[in-house]
């Protein structure tokens, strides 16, 4: 942004209170998106809190059948169970307010092996394949709110940058635009009032 540089002309002051109208009204923009990226975080962090602890739920469970399976089963046994493809993740991506962040999450496991074993094996290998959903869809949560949370932080710098810097500095362009434009006439009016004989 330049300074103000101008003698002081009604163009100049038209132009300053154009720039400092358009300022006042990103300010304005800025603080509605402000509020409404807070309402969109308390939903989603509560969202990214419901789902980080069904997955905390679904891991303890998997690790206690585990736990279980290996000693019933051994780790043999359970390395043979575990299926010879990996399992893919596919994303749902939304957004709002120019923001792109995920709006859920599916995990596409592949098809389990036949086992034989325990019970306990084919609960360890069930409640796993449970915990690996709950964990990416706790994942997507939290990215979403991470994603959100950093729009509403740049949100903030850019609304304090025009509040703080931009207005104050076009409204002392303005005063001092202002200041001389009000000399000026007087000069004018005191030239006109000499050269007419008035004074």
């Amino acid at each position: 942004m330049s300074g103000f540089r101008g003698g002081g002309s009604r163009a100049e002051k038209a132009d300053v209170q154009r720039r400092l109208a358009t300022a006042t009204r990103g300010a304005q923009l800025l603080d509605r998106k402000e509020r409404i990226l807070q309402i969109a975080i308390k939903g989603m962090q509560e969202k990214a809190d419901a789902a980080r602890s069904t997955w905390q739920e679904q891991a303890a469970r998997a690790a206690l059948w585990l736990q279980r399976a290996a000693g019933l089963d051994g780790q043999d046994r359970i390395r043979e169970a575990a299926p010879d493809e990996t399992a893919t993740v596919r994303l749902e991506w939304g957004g709002a307010m120019g923001i792109s962040f995920p709006q859920g999450a599916e995990c596409i496991l592949p098809e389990p092996a036949p086992i034989g074993g325990s019970s306990a094996l084919a609960y360890a290998l069930a409640t796993h394949r449970e915990a690996l959903q709950a964990a990416v869809e706790a994942a997507s949560a939290s990215r979403a709110l991470l994603l959100v949370s950093r729009e509403l932080a740049a949100t903030r710098t850019r609304q304090r940058a025009v509040e703080n810097r931009w207005i104050p500095s076009l409204q002392e362009q303005l005063a001092e635009i202002e200041r001389k434009v009000a000399e000026q006439e007087l000069e004018e009016s005191l030239r006109l009032r000499w050269s007419a004989g008035l004074l």
